[in-house]
């Protein structure tokens, strides 16, 4: 199968049959150049759906990581007993199995971002804010 192929199928899935021969039947050599303006407009619409699909993000199914995927997806790579530390200190969220330790990748993905540490324009505008509603 040629790589150009796969557009023109799913075009060509969407026009019936006898829309396909009214559009043959009628051309002629006077309307070839109005012809080839519409196709030239139906494949950049194609072009702009595929690539509108492609760059949609895949929803990933949530994974679960053991106590070493942790250490190795976690961007400052900590060892096992800082991770251990974390754990005893409640400042990770974590799963319990028995004795295992098992973390949810979507939650370790909200804990890490809510590490960030604010602007100094976030901070002036959340003192200001609070300024004014001690003020009333």
């Amino acid at each position: 199968m040629s790589p150009l192929k796969a557009p023109y199928t799913i075009a060509l899935s969407n026009i019936k049959d006898s829309q396909m021969e009214n559009f043959t039947q009628g051309l002629t050599l006077e309307s070839l150049p109005k012809a080839f303006a519409h196709l030239t407009t139906e494949v950049s619409e194609i072009k702009r759906l595929l690539l509108e699909k492609s760059n949609q993000q895949p929803t990933e199914t949530d994974r679960w990581f053991d106590l070493n995927e942790l250490c190795v997806y976690h961007p400052d790579k900590p060892s096992k007993p800082t991770v251990y530390g974390w754990v005893n200190a409640g400042t990770i969220p974590v799963h319990k199995g028995g004795k295992k330790l098992r973390f949810l990748k979507s939650e370790i993905d909200n804990w890490l971002r809510q590490g960030r540490k604010k602007t100094f324009a976030e901070t002036a505008i959340e003192a200001e804010y609070y300024l004014k509603s001690k003020k009333g």
